[in-house]
């Protein structure tokens, strides 16, 4: 409520930021991951300098890769057409995708943060050229 509050009153861009990235973090944590992300897009069109916003919402669209490859697998398990299956896995390899883009622009911002996405990154080949910062 206190950070609606100031979103009211923040006339400041720069803060007004912060306080949506933080409305984001609480959503996150209560696993409301579509208001969390609108809240981190939100955060990041008035601060483009927030990397911990850019890789809080390449967080999530990793988990739901992740839920859309478990997905594929159940229903590969099952008697699901195989057409349903590919679908989950483009779903994911989307998903991952967005991911990777997120990370790749958290990092060009802060390079000495998020190692576990810099190795995710190399190891599922999606580093474009991360060495250069």
């Amino acid at each position: 409520e206190n950070y609606y509050e100031s979103l009211y009153l923040d006339e400041d861009q720069y803060d007004r930021s912060y306080t949506l990235y933080n409305i984001g973090l609480i959503y996150a944590k209560n696993e409301n991951y579509p208001r969390a992300l609108e809240y981190y897009h939100q955060a990041v069109s008035l601060n483009s300098n927030l990397p911990q916003a850019l890789n809080n919402i390449a967080a999530i669209y990793h988990r739901q890769g992740l839920l859309a490859l478990e997905m594929a697998s159940q229903d590969y398990d099952s008697e699901m057409e195989i057409s349903e299956e590919y679908e989950y896995m483009e779903l994911a390899k989307g998903l991952f995708d967005k991911a990777a883009e997120y990370w790749y622009q958290a990092l060009k911002l802060a390079p000495d943060n998020y190692p576990r996405a810099r190795n995710w990154l190399r190891i599922t080949g999606r580093a474009k050229s991360l060495d250069s910062f």
